[in-house]
């Protein structure tokens, strides 16, 4: 498998982890020391990766079991090395995000180091 597509896998399970509500899949995902940061309307918000995993937890009944609209759209990826930088749109919650992912091959396999988030809608 290209390290591409190993990247692409992970930000799938990235998005299935949101979609389930999964906070063990967040944690297998995102780097330990990972940030997620981005506006909202009420302003910036940053979160590590265990308050954005608990985050993901709390939405019950998850996104999945609601019937919401599945959307994961991976608009680029760029690989340097053992860092990769991936731009993909979102739904989640009712709402549309542009996020942009920092991503490192860290121990042998690709993780999330930081996620910088935009509300598209």
């Amino acid at each position: 498998m290209s390290e591409e597509q190993t990247i692409r896998d992970c930000v799938e399970r990235y998005y299935e982890a949101l979609f389930t509500s999964n906070a063990n899949l967040v944690h297998e995902v995102f780097h330990e020391k990972a940030m997620i940061v981005g506006y909202l309307p009420d302003g910036l918000h940053q979160m590590t990766r265990e308050e954005f995993a608990d985050f993901v937890a709390s939405q019950q009944p998850s996104p999945e079991d609601t019937g919401s609209e599945k959307r994961l759209e991976i608009l680029s990826c760029d690989v340097a090395g053992h860092t990769a930088g991936v731009r993909l749109r979102e739904s989640y919650l009712g709402m549309v995000f542009v996020d942009t992912f920092g991503m490192l091959k860290f121990d042998g396999r690709w993780t999330i180091y930081n996620k910088l988030f935009h509300l598209e809608s």
